[in-house]
Parts: structure tokens; sequence; C-alpha cells
């Protein structure tokens, strides 16, 4: 493993205190998944590649942003694993890596709709204004 690569994957692991390799591997994390169709990469499989050290790929991956944040995967997960919190590590690791946060806390607004369920406008809030 390459040494950004090592240093990436301790920061994420640093960020969100997660042991990825309590992982069995099962998929349940996935297969509740909100956003499965709309992720590149799974919660399943973020678990696989921050384990594996590859946080480079992630980090060029929509899947990133397409995480709704609602820890649907972290209540289903039967060993607390906790792909959400890895997958918003792997977020972070970026924002301060690059800078390149998807949206500023100001973008919000104009994207919100009287339909959006209040639980949707928080999970952005997390998600953006970190």
């Amino acid at each position: 493993m390459a040494e950004n690569s090592k240093q990436l994957r301790e920061t994420v692991l640093r960020i969100t205190g997660v042991n990825p390799r309590k992982c069995m591997k099962c998929g349940k994390c996935s297969g509740t998944c909100p956003a499965y169709d709309e992720m590149e990469y799974h919660p399943h499989q973020f678990v696989a590649m921050v384990e594996k050290g590859d946080i480079e790929r992630l980090m060029a991956s929509p899947s990133v942003f397409r995480c709704l944040s609602c820890f649907a995967c972290v209540e289903r997960c039967p060993r607390g694993v906790e792909p959400a919190k890895l997958i918003e590590g792997v977020r972070l690791a970026m924002i301060r890596q690059k800078g390149a946060n998807h949206l500023t806390a100001n973008d919000i607004p104009e994207l919100l709709d009287s339909e959006l369920p209040q639980q949707a406008i928080t999970s952005a809030m997390r998600k953006y204004a970190k």
C-alpha cells in the first residue's frame, strides 16, 4: 500500500473510529440502502475498500455524495461496523485534502422545495456544513 493511501486510510479510521475488519460481508447494509441504485460503490464496498486502503478510488467516486446519511446501513449491520460513518469519513478526508466541498451551507436553501422532509434538510446540513 502506498504511503499516501496508508495516510488516507488512517485519517478516515481516526475520523470515524470505525473498525472495518469487523465486517463479515453479509451485505445487509447495502440491501437496506435507499440510495443503492444511485451509488457506484455500495456501503459494503465502501467498508471493503477502506479496509484495503483504496481511499483514492472512493474519493474520485460520486458515491461519496450520493449517500443520504440516513444511517439505515448502520441500523442493519449485525456487527456494528457503521458504513455510513466510513462514507462520512471519506467525504471529510476529501474535503480536508482538496477543499472540494460539494455544496456549501448557503447553496442548500435554493435547492429546497415545500415537499422535502425535514430529515433531508438536517441530513444535508450535516453532510455539507463540515
